[in-house]
């Protein structure tokens, strides 16, 4: 088990890395979008912040889950990201639907592996 947990921990830490990077460094040119998907990036791009912030937040648990340190802490930071990758690709864009079921799979996996760690957060006082 402890082998499956650093190799899906890995896989979805590249994934991450090479996303995040691709876009902060302009390395591939966006694909063209359409209809709904071509709006909701306009308005996403239209804060000005957003998506280098969450580029950067993404670079940052993908070097997490790659170098293994503060997984507890990332694996729930990039939880929300994970659940946004799945539900657009849900609704808006079907094309990719199984990368973001990996990558959300992949993250309740790694959440899973560490749910000891959770536990005290979660117990009424």
């Amino acid at each position: 088990m402890r082998i499956t947990f650093i190799i899906v921990r890995v896989l979805l830490g590249i994934l991450f890395l090479f996303a995040s990077v691709s876009v902060l460094l302009n390395l591939i040119p966006p694909p063209p979008l359409t209809g709904k998907v071509k709006l909701f990036n306009e308005g996403l791009a239209a804060a000005g912040y957003f998506i280098p912030f969450l580029k950067v937040l993404e670079l940052i648990c993908a070097i997490s889950l790659i170098s293994g340190f503060y997984l507890r802490l990332f694996a729930i930071v990039l939880f929300p990201i994970s659940v946004h990758i799945f539900l657009f690709h849900a609704f808006l864009d079907a094309s990719a639907m199984p990368v973001a079921i990996f990558v959300l799979l992949a993250n309740i996996f790694v959440i899973y592996h560490y749910r000891e760690s959770y536990l005290p957060m979660l117990k009424a006082r």
